[in-house]
């Protein structure tokens, strides 16, 4: 069987090449993206595999369904950069893989952390040769309420780690599990500390914190974002923000993050003014979509990657 492995960076490609063989997979790797220009190297191969930094266009779609193409495999928990529903009408599966949770969760008790103990500013200063403690305190998570909304894979694994810190959590979920302090959004918003961001984004969750429900958050309270940007009306939370009303941000993504984030911009302006306003503010953390970014993580999403499309396969030759 062959897989076409797009986008594929150097630390990836040395465990594709080293797992492929267990699989019985024949590679064609390429750093490019999956684009229109580069659809000629999936002749052949029925599978491909996509990275989540660069959206496919439809005629992308089209393009790979007339040279093959049946199977789409994203290394990716979302699959916001790919219109599922367009590729299963041009005859193309698409499927994402499962990694370790444990790497955005992490990630995000850190910026939890970082963002309740001022860390921007003592930081900032402390590079300048400014040592004097920040004026306001910072707090314990044990004494605070943090609000998780999402409880998947991810927000589970960081309602796990919240039970050491002996803080109380409480989660919001579509479809609560049995067990665990889940109660509605908006009484979620009301009560929080801190609110952390982990459902996918679809047309349901899409600006799920609007500025309605940015308004309900707990005066003072701080905003954790390590699942997708579009979850946040970014301008109602920057306004929420310079106005005071809320206490802090750290946000892993971000609204139009496309073109920016991946990409060395230190001799070339940042078109974002949103990204720019917030970037200016002392109590907002911002990080280029990178708490999914581990070893770890990267081995299960490549072993992943190959498991799916050998199943793909056998499916095709069974079915």
């Amino acid at each position: 069987m062959g897989l076409t492995v797009y986008g594929c960076e150097r630390d990836e490609a040395v465990l594709f090449r080293a797992m492929a063989p267990r699989f019985g997979v024949r590679l064609t790797l390429t750093e490019a993206a999956v684009s229109d220009a580069s659809v000629a190297l999936a002749s052949g191969n029925r599978c491909i595999s996509v990275g989540h930094k660069t959206e496919v266009a439809h005629s992308t779609l089209r393009a790979l369904s007339q040279v093959g193409v049946t199977y789409i495999s994203t290394r990716s928990v979302g699959y916001n950069h790919i219109d599922v529903e367009y590729a299963a009408g041009v005859g193309i599966r698409v499927e994402n893989v499962a990694y370790s949770p444990d790497s955005v969760a992490d990630y995000t008790v850190m910026l939890m952390l970082m963002a309740v103990r001022h860390a921007k500013a003592v930081i900032r200063r402390a590079e300048v040769h400014d040592y004097r403690l920040h004026e306001v305190r910072g707090r314990e998570l044990r004494d605070l309420t943090i609000g998780v909304v999402g409880a998947g894979r991810i927000g589970t694994a960081v309602m796990d780690r919240l039970r050491g810190f002996g803080c109380r959590v409480l989660a919001y979920d579509n479809r609560p599990a049995a067990e665990g302090a889940f109660v509605p959004l908006e009484e979620l918003l009301r009560v929080s500390d801190i609110v952390t961001l982990h459902t996918p984004l679809t047309a349901d969750t899409h600006h799920l914190l609007d500025r309605r429900r940015i308004a309900q958050l707990k005066h003072g309270a701080f905003v954790i974002n390590t699942g997708r940007g579009a979850l946040l009306d970014t301008e109602a939370l920057v306004c929420a923000l310079e106005s005071g009303q809320l206490g802090g941000a750290a946000l892993d993504v971000l609204e139009g993050e496309e073109g920016v984030f991946y990409a060395d911009r230190r001799n070339r302006p940042v078109e974002s003014k949103t990204l720019l306003r917030l970037q200016e503010l002392p109590h907002v953390l911002i990080s280029p979509h990178t708490a999914y970014y581990t070893d770890h993580a990267l081995s299960d999403t490549v072993e992943n990657s190959l498991s799916n499309c050998r199943i793909f396969e056998s499916r095709k030759q069974h079915g």
